[in-house]
């Protein structure tokens, strides 16, 4: 007998024992619970598979945070300008050098006023001895919110100087103001296609140097400035 009649043979062999009807109930109670383990699994799966992910994402974190900054030095200046601390009893506002100028403007804390102030850094500023402050003066009381000064070369060389103003501070619009060294009996100014006369006043202590400032109107701030000119009292430029 061949493989093949040996096949056939088993196959007309009665069963051992009767076909037994399937549990149906059992079988869909080991398949809910094969289908839970598996949602459960997935679900660990996927917390294990987001965990890493989180793992991942910190140390990428971590790789990209900078090295420690070391010890901060002394910056060097970047900028002319500065608001004063409040004057305290300890603190008396800075001495005017000169005549304080008013600029004619009032406000609600008082007249805004310009006057010059001394600078006394020969480590920083080794040319520079004053700079400008812009306040409020009402009667005797005279509140500084706004210092301006050149930060390299002179204080003195030609030209314009500490140019700032132009923001909101104690809630008033600042002018945008500055001094120009140099006879000028004129400046001007280019807003939105319109030139805009600035007002000058010759500071007291050296009429070499010339105090100007702009109408905030006119000048709503120091952005919105073209380059400024200056002429002198036969109405030539002095001033690219």
């Amino acid at each position: 007998m061949n493989d093949l009649d040996d096949f056939r043979a088993a196959l007309r062999q009665p069963p051992p024992e009767p076909f037994a009807e399937p549990d149906l109930s059992r079988i869909m109670a080991e398949g809910t619970r094969l289908r839970r383990r598996r949602r459960v699994l997935t679900t660990t799966g996927g917390l294990a598979a987001a965990a890493v992910v989180v793992l991942v994402v910190v140390f990428a974190l971590q790789l990209r945070q900078p090295s420690p900054a070391p010890v901060a030095q002394p910056p060097a200046p970047t900028a002319a300008s500065s608001v004063p601390p409040p004057t305290t009893a300890d603190t008396p506002p800075p001495e005017p050098l000169g005549e304080v100028v008013g600029t004619g403007i009032r406000t609600a804390a008082g007249e805004i006023v310009i006057f010059a102030k001394a600078v006394d850094d020969p480590q920083l500023f080794p040319d520079i001895h004053f700079g400008l402050v812009a306040g409020f003066r009402s009667g005797e009381n005279l509140e500084p919110v706004l210092a301006t000064n050149e930060f390299r070369g002179s204080d003195r060389s030609f030209g314009f100087h500490a140019t700032d103003g132009g923001e909101v501070l104690n809630d008033q619009t600042i002018p945008v103001f500055g001094y120009f060294a140099g006879q000028a009996a004129s400046i001007t100014t280019t807003v939105r296609g319109k030139t805009v006369q600035a007002n000058l006043a010759k500071w007291s202590k050296d009429p070499n140097v010339v105090i100007f400032w702009f109408d905030p109107v006119a000048v709503p701030d120091s952005a919105s400035l073209t380059p400024l000119i200056a002429y002198d009292s036969k109405g030539s430029r002095l001033t690219k």
